[in-house]
Parts: structure tokens; sequence; C-alpha cells
């Protein structure tokens, strides 16, 4: 018989039965809506409201993005995640030595605020709501995005933003970190502080298991870091003086879903029952809405293959499904055409229409946690949070999550796993089809049409030319004051974001805020282990 093992490391047995379940339905189990959350954390979920569509957009010039916004919107997408290019999350501008042939290529340029305004030209702020993928230069953007908003009329207190802001995963995972683990975390606090006071809609951290798992670790793992990550925050506005009950209800996840289904699910409700136990009995957060497990829920590019790209459509079905199942608030789903190129308007539609059909016509919104109460699933969410339980423990002995990326050992575990991953696709231990199995004519897959995307070179030229413009037109004196307010503010420990503000809205630019603060922070330099 063959032997089957999740990617979690938890065998599977061909057959489960009532003598495999130990949970305890009150405690462990309980009722959608309710303390711990287990089944989901509304009390009628889907029936009420689905899932939040949220394609991942941005590419080229800000103008372009805009016009693929409000064609996604205009098919029934209902809220946007938008992409940076590189230069922007490093905070470099488009003129900038190291942002050539970089510019506006797998994300929107943004040099300014004038690039948000285009941006979201058009788009009531105020009505919808939009997650910002940045992370080291959160703290600008987002304020850039206030500004928008503020310039559109729009009241705080309607304002409904993202920013992803997870520094920690940067590091761990991803790598587009700018400033040493000291002051990104101050930043990240700075934002959710200044979030929480004036904006109370906005979600000013959005926990990011997603790109942890994207580079390599498993799928305890990866809620495992996500927890410790999201206590490693809870802990450092405590520190500041904050109630946990006054930020953590707007904390929110990003974590990804491909993969075996049922281990998934398994995943996220053992995620939820841990978040809510540990937000109650360790941090003391008495709001029902902080012990919430709030997750974007989104299929990893990397579970797409080169070969035979359409069968990606299918593979985005089964992750919509796994995430309608796992009880998403937010779902968002790679494009079949991802492992080739930036996707196309056609394949970013199909991605919705395959959300939106997940909705109308599966049956998976239709009852709250349809899988609960299968032997096999109660059994996998207990085994799941037992392994995440044993990894967090794990970091624990790492000296805490902030220390283990400080060494780089969380990162060396993460590329070890990743190593482990592709041995295991390399002998088929791991089954992926058209590529280690009914492996099709690898000719035919050269001749895959697929529309790609064409880089224009002159999206360069005109992001570098607005860029000029935008500080010939601008109060040099004003940009000045603000740029040394903020330089003087960063040596000191009082809250960055009004001196952001500042700049931002005297049309500084995001290279010039980000080299304000580096000119006193440093850069980080990332520690290798082997």
């Amino acid at each position: 018989m063959k032997d089957v093992r999740l990617h979690a490391g938890i065998p599977v047995k061909p057959v489960y039965g009532p003598e495999d379940v130990s949970a305890d339905f009150e405690r462990d189990i309980g009722r959608p809506g309710e303390y711990p959350f287990t089944r989901g954390i509304h009390r009628h979920m889907y029936r009420e409201r689905v899932w939040t569509m949220r394609q991942y957009i941005g590419f080229g010039t800000p103008e372009e993005t805009n016009g693929r916004f409000k064609y996604l919107m205009a098919h029934g997408q209902d809220a946007l995640n938008v992409a940076f290019d590189l230069p922007t999350q490093l905070g470099l501008d488009s003129d900038h030595p190291r942002a050539e042939g970089e510019v506006g290529m797998v994300g929107m340029a943004v040099d300014s605020l004038a690039d948000m305004e285009d941006a979201f030209a058009g788009i009531p702020l105020d009505r919808v709501s939009v997650s910002l993928t940045i992370n080291g230069m959160a703290a600008p953007i987002t304020a850039m995005y206030y500004a928008v908003a503020e310039k559109q009329g729009a009241a705080p207190d309607r304002v409904v933003t993202t920013p992803q802001n997870d520094i920690l995963k940067e590091f761990v995972a991803r790598g587009t970190w700018v400033y040493p683990v000291e002051p990104s975390l101050r930043l990240v606090a700075d934002l959710i502080e200044f979030s929480a006071r004036h904006y109370p809609r906005s979600n000013p951290v959005s926990v990011c298991g997603y790109h942890i798992r994207e580079a390599g670790c498993t799928t305890a793992q990866e809620m495992a870091y996500g927890l410790a990550i999201a206590a490693a925050y809870v802990e450092l506005m405590q520190a500041r003086g904050m109630a946990v009950d006054d930020f953590a209800p707007r904390i929110s996840f990003n974590f990804t879903c491909w993969g075996k289904i049922f281990e998934e699910v398994g995943k996220f409700r053992a995620g939820r029952r841990l978040y809510a136990r540990m937000m109650r009995e360790r941090f003391g957060a008495t709001n029902p809405k902080s012990w919430m497990f709030r997750s974007l829920i989104g299929g990893g590019g990397s579970a797409f293959t080169v070969q035979e790209p359409e069968n990606n459509i299918v593979r985005g079905a089964y992750i919509a499904l796994a995430a309608a199942l796992a009880g998403a608030q937010t779902m968002a789903l790679p494009t079949y055409d991802e492992a080739y190129t930036i996707p196309s308007a056609k394949a970013q539609l199909i991605a919705l229409r395959t959300m939106q059909i997940c909705a109308e016509e599966s049956g998976a919104a239709d009852t709250v946690d349809p899988l609960a109460g299968s032997y096999y699933l109660e059994a996998l969410t207990d085994e799941m949070e037992k392994k995440i339980r044993e990894e967090m423990a794990h970091v624990e002995r790492m000296g805490g999550i902030v220390e283990a990326v400080k060494s780089g050992t969380i990162q060396a575990e993460v590329a070890r796993q990743a190593y482990l991953f592709e041995q295991r696709l390399t002998t088929g231990e791991i089954a992926k089809v058209a590529v280690n199995c009914h492996v099709g004519d690898k000719a035919a897959d050269a001749d895959q049409e697929v529309e790609l995307y064409r880089f224009d070179p002159k999206v360069a030229e005109a992001q570098v030319t607005k860029l000029a413009r935008v500080r010939r037109e601008r109060d040099g004196g004003v940009v000045a004051s603000a740029l040394r307010r903020l330089g003087d503010e960063a040596r000191g420990s009082t809250n960055l974001m009004p001196a952001i503000m500042e700049a931002v809205k005297a049309y500084a630019t995001l290279g010039e805020i980000a080299q304000a603060m580096k000119n006193v922070f440093g850069e980080h330099k990332e520690p290798v282990k082997w």
C-alpha cells in the first residue's frame, strides 16, 4: 500500500473513524463565530457575505495599473490588491542607478504622491478596500495612500486599507528589507499606532505566512511562523503602552493555500484556534474581535507550472475551493500564465471568474464549515495543531522569532525545507502532473500560446520624466524642511508617521524619504547561515 505523508510531515491513514477524533466539541470545535473560532470567525460566514475577491494587480505606470483596476472592478472584483515594482519596494526612485531595468517590471512604479494620485484616480477610497503589498516602505506608501484619500475628501473612519507592513516576513523569506531589524520594527509599530489612532478601519499589518511558504517552509511552519510574528508585533505594541484591544482587532493575515485540500483546511482551522487562545490567554485580550484570525487566503504562484499552463486553471479552481472550505475572508488566485509572465487581462479575468464560480455555483458557500465532523478532518485539525505548536516551541528555543531572524537561523531552516521539497519533487514523492508524472510532449510545451507581457522601455522614461516634473514644480524649501524634520525625529523615539505624512504631502519622493531615514538607521546586512 502506498505511504502518504502531508507536507507538514503528518502520515495519512487509509481510513479514519470515531476512534481518531478526541477533540472536546465545546472546547476545541465549538460554534462558528464563537471562541475559539475553529469553524470560522463569523456565525453565518458566506450565507451572509461571500469572501472578498482581491486579485493582485500592478505593472508599468500608475496610469496603466489604474486601467487594470477599473477593468477588473467592471467585471465584479470588489476590492484591490496592489503590486509595486522592486525599486518602490526598496525605496529607490525610478531614476536611481539601481532601479535601471526594473522600473514598472513586476509591479507599479511609485515615486511620489503624484503617482498614487494617478493610480487611484476615479476610485473612491471611502468605498473601495485596498491592500498595499509593501513592507520595508509600508510607512511612506501608506502615508501616500492616506494623503490621496484626504485629497478625495474621504473621512478617515471610512478608509479601509491593508498595508502588508510585515517586515519580519521580509527578513525571513522575501528580501525587500531596507533598514536593520530594530528600526524596521519601529516603523511597523509607528504605522500600527498611527493608523489605530487616526484610521480606525485600516488594517495596518497583514502578517504574511504566504511568502514564507512560497520560500519553502512546510504548512505547519507557515502557520507557526505567522503566529510567532503576530505575537512579536503584539509584544512590540504592548511595550509602547498600547492596550491589546486598541490595535489587535485590526491585525490581519495573508496565508497561502495550495497542495492537498484537507491539509490546508486543517491548517486554517487549527490556526484560528491557536490564535484565539494566544490572544485571550497569553495577551489578555477581552474584545472577541481581538481573538479573530482574519485572513486573505491565496494560492501561491509556485503551485503553478510552465508545463501545460492551462492545467493551472484547474489548479486555481482547487485552490479556490480549499480557501472557501478553510474559511477565507478574502481570496486571491494566481493566474494560469504566472509561471511565464506578468498576468494578462484575460488570465486575471479567468482567475476572477474562478472565484465567482466557486462562490455562486459550487455550493462551497452554502453552509458554514461544511467539512466539520469528518473523522479525517477533525483528526487532521488536531494533528496540525500539534505540529504547529511543535514548530512554535522550536522558534522559542531559537530565542524567539526576532532573535531567530537576526541570527539567520529561521532563514536557514526555510532554505533547508525548500531544498527537501525540491528533492521530493525531483524523486516524484510529491506528484506534479505534467512535471514528474503524466508528462506530455516537451516539444509541445515550447509551443504553448501564452500572451507574454511585453515590457515597454518607455515606461521608465515616462516615470523619470514625471519625477523630474514633480521635483521642478514642488516647493523645494518645504520639501527640505520636511526631510530635515524626518531625519531629526528618526534620531529620537517619536512616532515617525506625522513627519512622513508631512514629507509626502510636500511631494518629497519615496527615495528621498527612504534616504532621510537610511542616513540615521543604516542598512540591513543579511546574516548567512549554512
